[in-house]
């Protein structure tokens, strides 16, 4: 996720002028922290429903990049 998409989304969500500059760090690190719960989601699924080892390691290493 870029931090344009970060940004934009902080705007739907009504967020507005300086305080989007003043928080652009806290904005990112959420993003990021809810990117990796999902992806971890995901995986988990993967694993269990689907039995999909390599996939779920293929979106857990998302993260990584």
């Amino acid at each position: 996720m870029t931090q344009d998409e970060i940004i934009e989304m902080a705007k739907q969500m009504g967020i507005r002028g300086p305080v989007i500059d003043f928080h652009k760090k806290e904005l990112e690190a959420f993003a990021k922290l809810v990117a990796e719960h999902e992806r971890e989601a995901i995986a988990v699924w993967l694993e269990k429903e689907c039995d999909e080892q390599y996939l779920a390691d293929r979106v857990r290493a998302r993260g990584q990049a």
